[in-house]
Order: C-alpha cells, then structure tokens, then sequence
C-alpha cells in the first residue's frame, strides 16, 4: 500500500537526506556499507523531509478527527472530559487577558494609588480565580488524559494483534501483505502519542486564538503586532524540526549498527568468538570509529541551530522593535490606552513561547498520523485476508484427513511445492512422510493442519459412514481444534515450564494433573521438577528464576506441550533432531504409544531407522508422492528411493555397503503420474 499526502503526492522513494554517504570504514568493512533495514517505515521518509508548517496545517483536522474517533469509541466520557477542559483552558487564557487589562487601566488611571489598588481588587479577585480554574482544568486535562491514553493505546493495539493473528498463512507468504501487516506494528502506540499531543496541541492553538481575539478586541492593530514578531520564530521551529529530523533519518542506521555491535558484547552465544578470536576487539574498534562520526554530526547540528536560533532570534528582535514602536507611538499619540499596551505586551510575549511549542508538537502529530495510519491500513488488509469465523463442522468424530491430488505454489515460486499429492492419515496409525530436504513435507503438514489452503485439489476430514467435509468448506475453528503441532521451529515461550506446556491448549485453564502427565509422557517431567524452581522456573536464562535448557531438554518440552492437547491429529516434524540416543528411542515410543491411544500420528524425519514401524510411509521427492507402502514394501523395490536413502544412512553405521550407485532424488513419479519442474526448496 502507498502512503498519500495530504496533497495528493505519492510518496514511495526515500529523500536524498537518506543517502549513503559519510559511511565510515567499519561499516564498509563488517556491513558492505550503509547498515540499513528493510523496514515499513522507510515509506514515510519522504513526506516527512518535504514536511512544511503548510503541510502540517493542511493535515490538522484529519488528525485531530482520527484521534477524536479512537478516543470517541474507547471512552465518550474521558474524552469529553478532555476536550472540556482544553476549551475550558482557552476561555481561562481570555478571560485571564480581560482581567490583566482591567487591573493594568485602573493602576494607570488618575488618583490616589490606594484608591487604585481598591478599584483593581475585583479584577485581581477575577484573575486569582482564572488561575485557579486554569489549574482545576489542566489537572482535570491530565486525570482524563490519563485515563484515556492507556485505553487508546489498549484498543488499537488489540485490534492490530486480533486481525493479524487471524490472517491466512498464505497470505504472510505474500511480500506485498507481510509488508502492510508488519508496517502496522509501528503505529500500534501512535494512538496514544497522538492523543498526548493533541492535548497539547490544543491546549497551545486555544490559548493562541483567545490571546488573538482579546488582542483584537482591544484594538486592531494588535494582532498584527503578534504576527509580526511569531512569525520568525515559528520559522526558526519549522527550520529546526526539519533538520532535527533530516539529521536522525540519515543517521538511524548508523546508530542501529552501533546498537548491534554493542549487542554481541554481552550475548551468550557469542561470548567464546568474542573472547577467544579478539572478536570483541574488532567491535570496540569499530565502535570507537562509529561514534566518533556520530559525534561530528552532533556538533554539527549544534553549529547549525546556533545559526538558525540567530536569524530567527535577529527578525523577531527586528519584529519586536517595530511593533514595539509602533505600539509606543500610539500610546504616545493617545491612540491606545497604556493599559491596554500593557496587555498586548503580555499577550505577543506568551504566544510566541507557544508557537515555538506549537510547530515542535505539531511536527510530532504529522508523524505520529502517518504510523497510526499504517496500522488502520494493516487492519484492513488483515481483514481482507482473514481466516473465516464460520464453516461446516467437522465430522464428530474425524476418523481420517485425505488429500486427493493436491497442488500448493507458494507466492512468488515458479513451480509448486506440492504437485498433485494424495495420501491418508487414519487415526490410530503412525504416517510417516519422508524424503529430501525440499522435498514438500512441511509444507504437506501444514496442508493437513488447514494453515495453507491447497491451489488444486482437495483435503477431506472423514467421519463415519465416509462422511466427509472439504478443508475448504470446513469450520476452520473445528480443524485448529482437531490438530496438535510439533514444528522442527517450534516456539519456545520466555515464560514458566508450566506455562510453556499449558499454553498448548490457548487461554483455557491449566490442569497441572495433566502438565505433569504430559511432561512425564515427554520425559521431562523429573528434569522440571527438579529445577530450583520446579514449574515456575522461567525457561530462559537472564530473568530471576531463569535458568538455561539445552536442545534436547526443549524439544522434550515441546513434546509435552503437544501432549497436553490431546488434539486427535498430531503433527510432529523431526522431533528427536536435538536428542540422544537414549532419549530418541524412548521419544519414538511414546509416539507409537500415541497411535495406540487412537491419535493420528503424522511423523516427518530423516531418521529412516525410526520408520521402520510406522504403519504407512510416503516418500515425497521435489513436490510428489514417488513411493508409498510399509517399510517392508519399500525396501522390496530393487530401485527405490526410499530403500537408497535408508541404505546410506544404514551404511554410516557399518551395517550394509555403500552402494556406488544409491538412487537419488529424481523429480518425477511412478510411471502413470504426471511430472513437474522442479520447483525450489519448501520453507
């Protein structure tokens, strides 16, 4: 998706203040140049290098409504509260005003000071009450403020993580949706910063209209007086903000790569290079190298300000003097009371403070407005590409899941993953799915899982009496809900054991007689409880309570997390690829003892050795399905590729010969199946 300007302009390529020039020799050397990330919001590089106070007035209103909107439907009630104080803050400033001009006219009037004194009390009474009111109102401001930003913030982050939890697998396969959906993650808090500044943006522009309309209202020559002298400091804050930002857009990256540099000193799995190789040395030396241009540009910057402080300062100074004169001639000629004088003094000197304040936040409004923006955008896309809520149910129960001729192309490939795949997975039986790597098992799983959606062909969840719902038409909810996944990446959660098993079955809640059962099916039930901490030991080291699991102890973890689910249909892809031999064998096992429970067991190794047992094996070649039997059936086959591969790992172990000529991957089916390009390695 393009951003869009408030006039109209599309704004895609970066600005010229972006380009890579001042790259220092560290960066060329560990990075090949500019250190810079493909991140969504290098989109807004441009309009906020073109970026004028014009520009800021013009996209006023759409931000003040897309704020308003977001608070509107979080909390009526705090935003009303708000907005009652900002205005009620304004007509304080003004009548504030009306009160400094009375007590100014009666002190300058003939007689007695005492007499003058008495007579300026109601309007010292009136401007003490102003200030208390200002005070009420502006921590009533905060109080609601207060309460609504949190909610802000809460209810569009909410929405973002709720849609894009939701969307299709296939469609974060896409570059130009993942890009949308992960540029929303940055506007996620903009809400919040936009109602602050907002606040703060009001509170400015009300308080600057009420000084503008007393002024007026004293004489008309004064609001142009105001003008006069703001104006070069409102030029001086635009020329400032600009640079600010031209500066820290062209510089980002060259601090991010500081940032990274540093981070390898103190990451575990770098502490041997480090320390070992003098890695550590290379970094503080090109940290040192870095810094020292960071610095340059800091001075740089100051120099700058410097001058633009002092044209802007100089004008206004040109301004003041004029206006001042101005304003002399006319109290001289009596053209304008001395009180009144006095006022207008007051007014010009607080609202050219506040214009200084006004551009500096409005800045920050503008880009805070392009982020939220993205994740509005994200939102939409994310709905768009929903999975869907409602469906057929499934058949209670499912007995088997069936792919008949199935076909996947993931977006952007020139050839599919999968081509023209059937295969079976009854419940109470071991499927074992084998093969090279990039031969299409994982992305076969998924397909059983419902997370992709085949290009051809079709995957039906059986019942009795063959009663059967396609994949497609199916209650996708009922599909989540009948799978257990055990993925070779599985994540592990920087949280409890316990909750590192629970989280299995979502935000029901823990049955910690069936943790422990399931972390005992897994073999980690006595490592966990032997840890200083038992099951609220955090599984990840740097947290109090942390401590480190090694690869096996994780993938044993993991196991028992499928295990909690119960889930009818496993899905379980290398799953003893971290374990010892001891662990390996028990791991299988418990698998087998799965099936016999009456879960389908789907099983994708290399360990061959291991599906010996399994009750049916496919062996998935580029995409198809080339062999399929018992394990019997495929050692049989004089030429197979299942019997090839099983006889080379065997041969590691002295048990067979290696053959000069073990068949390899070949790309194509047994005779009477069509074959296909090759097509590139599945994720």
């Amino acid at each position: 998706m393009t951003s869009v300007e408030p006039d109209g302009d599309k704004t895609h390529s970066p600005p010229k203040a972006a380009a890579t020039d001042d790259i220092s020799d560290a960066e060329r050397e560990l990075y090949g140049g500019r250190l810079r990330y493909d991140q969504s919001y290098v989109q807004h590089e441009g309009p906020l290098t073109r970026l004028g106070f014009g520009h800021m007035a013009a996209a006023l209103p759409r931000m003040a409504g897309m704020v308003l909107r977001t608070g509107w439907q979080t909390d009526r009630r705090a935003l009303a509260g708000v907005v009652a104080a900002q205005l009620g803050q304004g007509a304080t400033a003004g009548w504030g005003l009306v009160a400094v001009n009375s007590v100014l006219t009666r002190l300058f009037a003939e007689g007695p000071t005492a007499d003058k004194l008495r007579e300026a009390l109601p309007s010292l009474a009136v401007l003490a009450v102003m200030a208390v009111a200002t005070a009420v109102l502006s921590a009533w401001s905060t109080a609601m403020s207060g309460r609504l930003e949190p909610q802000v913030e809460r209810a569009v982050s909410a929405r973002y993580y709720t849609a894009v939890t939701h969307v299709e697998v296939e469609a974060t396969e896409r570059p130009e949706v993942q890009r949308i959906l992960e540029a929303g993650r940055f506007g996620t808090d903009s809400a919040r910063n936009m109602l602050r500044l907002s606040v703060g943006v009001g509170n400015v522009v009300i308080g600057m209209v009420a000084a503008a309309v007393v002024l007026a209202a004293l004489h008309w020559t004064l609001l142009p007086m105001l003008l006069a002298i703001a104006l070069p400091k409102g030029w001086g804050a635009v020329r400032s903000a600009r640079r600010e930002y031209l500066s820290r857009l062209n510089w980002v990256d060259h601090r991010r790569a500081i940032a990274s540099l540093l981070a390898y000193l103190t990451r575990p799995h770098a502490a041997g290079e480090i320390r070992v190789h003098a890695a550590g040395e290379k970094l503080l030396s090109s940290y040192e190298e870095m810094s020292r241009q960071t610095e340059a540009e800091q001075r740089r910057l100051a120099r700058a300000q410097a001058s633009t402080d002092l044209i802007a300062g100089g004008f206004a100074g040109l301004a003041s003097l004029a206006c001042y004169g101005v304003l002399w001639w006319l109290l001289a000629s009596g053209g304008l009371p001395l009180a009144v004088g006095g006022t207008a003094v007051i007014a010009i000197r607080t609202s050219t403070a506040r214009l200084t304040s006004l551009v500096q936040q409005v800045n920050r409004l503008y880009e805070e407005l392009l982020f939220l923006t993205d994740t509005e955008d994200a939102i939409e896309v994310a709905g768009e590409n929903a999975i869907p809520s409602s469906g057929t149910p499934l058949p209670a129960p499912a007995l088997e899941v069936r792919t008949e001729e199935v076909s996947f192309t993931y977006p952007g490939a020139d050839s599919p993953s999968l081509d023209g795949v059937s295969v079976r997975v009854p419940r109470g039986k071991v499927t074992a799915l084998v093969g090279a790597n990039g031969s299409g098992k994982t992305t076969l799983t998924k397909v059983l899982a419902g997370l992709l959606m085949p290009s051809e062909g079709a995957v039906w969840w059986v019942g009795e009496s063959d009663r059967r719902v396609e994949l497609r038409e199916a209650d996708r909810a009922q599909v989540f809900g009948a799978v257990g996944l055990l993925a070779q990446d599985f994540p592990r959660w920087e949280m409890t054991a316990a909750a590192n098993v629970a989280i299995g079955i979502g935000d029901r809640p823990r049955d910690m007689g069936r943790v422990r059962t399931a972390a005992e099916g897994a073999g980690v039930l006595d490592l966990i409880e032997g840890l200083p901490h038992g099951w609220d030991s955090i599984v990840f080291k740097g947290y109090e309570r942390g401590v480190q699991l090694s690869g096996g102890q994780w993938q044993r973890l993991g196991s028992a997390r499928t295990r909690y689910r119960q889930a009818p249909f496993l899905l379980v892809d290398e799953p003893t690829s971290a374990l010892d031999p001891h662990a390996e064998i028990a791991a299988f096992q418990g698998l087998w003892s799965l099936a016999e429970e009456g879960h389908a067991v789907v099983l994708v190794t290399h360990r061959l050795a291991a599906t010996m047992k399994a009750d049916h094996i496919y062996v998935l070649d580029r995409g198809h399905v080339v062999e399929d039997g018992t394990h019997e059936d495929l050692m049989a086959r004089a030429d197979g590729l299942y019997r090839g591969m099983f006889a080379a790992q065997a041969a590691q172990y002295g048990h067979t010969p290696m053959a000069d000529a073990v068949p390899g991957p070949r790309g194509t089916r047994p005779s009477g199946h069509r074959a296909a390009a090759d097509p590139p390695a599945a994720p």
